[in-house]
């Protein structure tokens, strides 16, 4: 039986995994530096003491349970396509079919140590909820949340999560009744934050940005955080007792040590199969990779998802020889509930259209319900469920 190898234990990771272990045809291992699965969607609950750290992670072992692949918990090094080999911190792994999946790594700007990131190591999520308990017991404050841009890759930007943080934390100040005891500011260094996700989004989250009296810093770069402070390039300084910040992708720095095609911007390059330039047997999905398709193209948990799928299928349709490929890129979207704490808008783009629709307190629940779905779903109980229910 050949060996698929994946690395990283985030959504593209899983699905893949799963999608090759219910194929029965490879011996399937999983590497990750941690042993569970974080759902970063709904991470932005915790900082606001909606959900609970335990809440928003699913042990691998639960997904062990119903897609008994192998987990070995370790830290990728070195990749050595040409060898066929993966060099972790503890061991070396062979193959005869890779993935790569474990994301990609964060901008560095100066003076980043004095922010926290919702996108970053998932236990910063409790750090940003004790920074926000220590000012709602303070009694009042400022607190600044924004998201950056890489000129190299505008994929590889992730604001969504930033305007949910915003959003939430004004809602619960006010359930609080002390809203008027904090500025709320968000920022970003471009003009439109927020055009990815269509023409009709910027005039309603400039609306609720004036209705929730939260400010705005557009279109400045950021050259430093300070302890305190964003100070951007026209030297003016935006005062902040917590600093939110979500950076954008670059590569990994583990591509730096492997044989693998990478772009300007540090990203595997990829075909739309998701097979990695030039080596028949190795893929890369996901955050790490380089996406192709319109100017406005996301990276996202769905994304990295349909892209394990499609992976695993060609890997079997490799081995196999039956069917056909498939590709990620067919019909590329943005699909998101963008949560508020009390409500939700959601967004949509292809192709062909956009739109954004509020759903006042139906859509937080919506969302809420997606979270379940979606740890059910890695333990295959939805999918048993729905069979009885549907067959």
């Amino acid at each position: 039986m050949k060996k698929a190898l994946i690395l990283g234990g985030g959504f593209a990771g899983i699905q893949t995994a799963i999608q090759l272990q219910k194929s029965g045809k490879f011996k399937v291992t999983l590497v990750s530096d941690r042993d569970y699965l974080y759902l970063f969607p709904i991470s932005i609950w915790v900082p606001v003491r909606i959900k609970e750290f335990s809440d928003v992670k699913v042990p691998l072992a639960r997904i062990q349970e119903k897609y008994p692949f192998e987990v070995i918990i370790d830290s990728v090094k070195e990749i050595h396509a040409a060898d066929h080999q993966v060099v972790c911190e503890n061991q070396t792994l062979n193959y005869d079919y890779l993935v790569v999946a474990f994301g990609a790594d964060k901008m560095r700007h100066k003076g980043l140590e004095n922010t926290l990131s919702i996108c970053g190591k998932p236990e910063v999520s409790v750090s940003i909820r004790d920074g926000i308990d220590d000012l709602i017991k303070k009694g009042s404050g400022k607190i600044a949340i924004g998201f950056g841009g890489n000129p190299k890759d505008k994929s590889a930007v992730r604001g969504g999560p930033a305007f949910e943080l915003v959003f939430n934390i004004h809602n619960l100040l006010k359930k609080k009744k002390i809203r008027q005891n904090y500025d709320l500011t968000f920022f970003a260094p471009m003009e439109e934050p927020g055009a990815k996700m269509g023409k009709n989004a910027l005039p309603m989250l400039n609306k609720m940005f004036d209705q929730y009296k939260i400010e705005k810093r557009f279109g400045k770069k950021i050259t430093e955080f300070e302890p305190g402070a964003v100070v951007f390039e026209d030297g003016l300084k935006l005062d902040a007792d917590l600093t939110l910040f979500i950076p954008a992708s670059t590569g990994h720095h583990v591509l730096q040590t492997s044989d693998l095609p990478t772009t300007e911007a540090g990203f595997i390059q990829i075909d739309t199969s998701c097979q990695v330039r030039g080596l028949e047997n190795v893929y890369a999905i996901g955050d790490i990779s380089a996406m192709e398709g319109p100017e406005w193209i996301a990276k996202q948990g769905h994304v990295a998802e349909l892209m394990g799928r499609v992976a695993a299928h060609n890997i079997i349709f490799t081995e196999t020889g039956t069917g056909t490929k498939k590709h990620y890129h067919e019909s590329p979207n943005i699909l998101c509930v963008m949560d508020t704490g009390d409500g939700a808008a959601f967004v949509f783009r292809n192709t062909k259209t956009s739109f954004i629709i509020p759903m006042p307190f139906v859509g937080h629940w919506m969302k809420r319900g997606w979270g379940t779905y979606s740890k059910i779903t890695k333990v295959g109980i939805f999918r048993h469920f729905s069979g009885f229910i549907f067959s």
